[in-house]
């Protein structure tokens, strides 16, 4: 297996178990609080918790960058976090479209994994140009 087949295979594993993260706790954030905007926090604390898991991962294990300070660490995390943006407003917006647009408790769910997995396609492509370009290609 060549060294592109081996990151295509590792990115997408972690993107899976930052994908069940994120989906864990916002089916635990959506069982603590039903109130108004509840789908709202609920995307943003699985957000979180998939931003800071999918970090250390490709920081690691995919660009294997190694921060020579905490202060370079946090800021490769800002940019990373910036980098997630546009992919993060794709996969809200999707999510938010399957929960508006179809029945079912599970419509939201669908969304949120068809949302990430688009955005973490395009995350790699931006995270190798603008967060980890010193990595090794």
């Amino acid at each position: 297996m060549n060294a592109s087949s081996q990151i295509v295979l590792k990115y997408t594993a972690f993107a899976i178990v930052s994908t069940a993260l994120n989906l864990s706790f916002q089916f635990l954030s959506l069982l603590v609080y039903g109130g108004f905007g509840k789908l709202i926090i609920a995307m943003f604390c699985g957000t979180l918790a998939g931003l800071v898991c999918k970090y250390v991962l490709d920081k690691k294990f995919i660009f294997y960058h190694k921060p020579e300070s905490k202060s370079q660490d946090a800021k490769k995390f800002m940019a990373y976090t910036l980098t997630g943006g546009a992919t993060t407003l794709v996969f809200w917006g999707t999510e938010i479209g399957f929960d508006y647009y179809f029945d079912g408790a599970a419509a939201k769910y669908i969304g949120a994994v068809i949302g990430l997995s688009i955005g973490y396609v395009s995350k790699y492509f931006l995270d190798k140009t603008y967060v980890f370009s010193e990595a090794p290609q």
